[in-house]
């Protein structure tokens, strides 16, 4: 059974509706409506709060809520091939513009011109995308936050809620995205140096972040994700795994606010063990 079947089984069961299911997530039913019709995936559990809301009013547990939310996202990717690059115009390019420092506005645009898909253009707007949606996770249960972000984008509570799932669950080397309803009010401004290859984010709230290339040393031992330990411990899901395999889970980076869970870490190790995946070449 998959998430979209076990919600629509449970609502048939209690006798509700979307429209129930939208008030108890505190979204649009508009948003519940394209889950269910399977237009938009659930988001990632590890990413908001919906979980909690919707299993209290199915009455079910919130981690097979959640389990069936990530096998989903799984079998999505499988499925899915991702498109190549568009060229990025129009208002999205126009706020990410005007945010620039002002002494800086006309180089960086004349960059941004210059190639078509806008390699740039894209790294910059990820970074900006990737600083809103750290200060998002960081008041993601903040309710007053968030009401003044839609008072100042004109927006409903809902339709904001809605929009802070859609932030919280994106995939930051996947497409940009139109996230402009946060852009405008936490962004003050950013600067490139095109020398040092340095990029700054100043946010409305007074914080500053910078983004470099760093030299980093490739056998370091870094502690091992929550994840990776969780897994390790359920002998269900690492049972027959070897040191090697083992070893390359551990190799496995991530930004430092993405926290993979442990079912990441059995799915992979499936992959790993699937010959499918990999070609041998004949020589």
């Amino acid at each position: 059974m998959d998430f979209v079947i076990f919600v629509r089984q449970r609502l048939e069961e209690l006798a509700l509706g979307q429209r129930d299911l939208a008030f108890a997530a505190d979204v649009t039913e508009s948003y519940i409506s394209q889950l269910l019709s399977r237009k938009k995936l659930p988001p990632l559990p590890n990413r908001t709060d919906i979980y909690d809301k919707l299993s209290r009013l199915l009455r079910v547990p919130r981690d097979e809520l959640a389990r069936l939310a990530a096998l989903q996202h799984h079998h999505a990717l499988d499925r899915t091939w991702r498109a190549e690059p568009e060229p990025l115009f129009g208002p999205m390019r126009e706020l990410v513009l005007r945010k620039c420092r002002p002494a800086t506005q006309a180089a960086m645009r004349a960059i941004f011109e210059k190639e078509p898909f806008g390699n740039v253009e894209r790294l910059i707007t990820r970074t900006l995308i990737e600083s809103i949606r750290e200060e998002a996770r960081d008041h993601a249960r903040d309710e007053k936050w968030l009401q003044s972000i839609a008072a100042d984008s004109a927006l409903s509570y809902r339709k904001m809620r809605v929009r802070l799932i859609d932030l919280l669950d994106s995939d930051p080397a996947a497409s940009v995205g139109d996230f402009s309803y946060f852009i405008e009010p936490l962004v003050r401004s950013w600067d490139f140096d095109e020398q040092r290859f340095v990029l700054t984010v100043q946010l409305t709230t007074g914080s500053t972040r910078e983004f470099r290339f760093q030299k980093t040393d490739k056998n370091e031992r870094t502690a091992d994700e929550p994840g990776l330990r969780a897994f390790l411990r359920d002998a269900a899901l690492s049972g027959g795994a070897t040191t090697d395999e083992i070893g390359f889970l551990r190799r496995i980076r991530f930004a430092t606010t993405e926290h993979p869970t442990a079912l990441f870490y059995y799915r992979t190790l499936q992959n790993l063990r699937d010959p499918l995946n990999f070609r041998v070449d004949e020589g």
